[in-house]
């Protein structure tokens, strides 16, 4: 099971957390590209003082399902708890056939199980925290498993800050991918990379700072909903 880390704390004196799920299709400790873009947003930050952590799913026994349990050997719920604890959640995946991984798509089946648990104010598990998406490959796509990814998480209970997103894609057909390519120097994946970093961190500080209010937004009774004033 592969992770890297880095430690520190955010201005405030809390630490911020993160995670990126990295949903490659190789196992450790095969080279990843996405990994290695995601590596770029990690670096970013490390000098913001967040504690974060890269897991590669493909090195867990994952089974398919929509539960956050599925059984004997399942060890999704070890990542789940990863995901619970972070207040930035990244999913990272590569283009396959022009839309994201299988391992992506199952990741997203898998989080489909904390429709059915709260936080402890009501509302879903995953309130209050920050949602991004980091994209590899050839070819076209990027723009595609964003959106759908995006809106994915958002379903969920994260919230999406602007420029969310960070991709590189090489040109039509096969060819280098995003290390071999020196993608790493790519203008518009820099930016975006540093965009998506930056955005991700400062609105988790400010859900830090001020939760969303469980307020309408939880299962309580219809009748038992008081609008929010102020």
């Amino acid at each position: 099971m592969l992770a890297t880390q880095s430690e520190g704390d955010d201005v405030a004196g809390h630490a911020l957390k993160a995670i990126i799920l990295n949903c490659t299709l190789k196992r450790s400790p095969a080279v990843s590209n996405t990994e290695a873009l995601a590596s770029k947003v990690v670096e970013w930050w490390d000098r913001m003082d967040v504690v974060s952590e890269i897991v590669r799913v493909v090195d867990y026994n994952v089974p398919f399902g929509v539960s956050s349990y599925e059984g004997d050997g399942d060890e999704w719920p070890l990542i789940l708890d990863k995901v619970k604890a972070a207040d930035i959640v990244v999913l990272a995946t590569p283009i396959w056939f022009g839309l994201r991984s299988s391992v992506a798509q199952m990741v997203i089946e898998r989080l489909d199980g904390t429709y059915t648990e709260t936080n402890d104010v009501g509302q879903y598990p995953l309130y209050n925290k920050v949602g991004g998406v980091i994209i590899t490959g050839n070819e076209d796509g990027a723009h595609s498993a964003a959106e759908s990814t995006l809106f994915n998480l958002s379903h969920l209970g994260l919230t999406i800050p602007p420029n969310a997103d960070t991709y590189w894609v090489g040109d039509a057909g096969p060819g280098p991918s995003y290390i071999e390519a020196h993608g790493e120097d790519h203008a518009y994946t820099k930016r975006t990379t540093r965009w998506m970093a930056h955005n991700t961190v400062h609105l988790a500080r400010m859900l830090k700072a001020n939760p969303i209010p469980a307020e309408g937004n939880t299962f309580a009774e219809e009748d038992e909903h008081a609008p929010h004033i102020g």
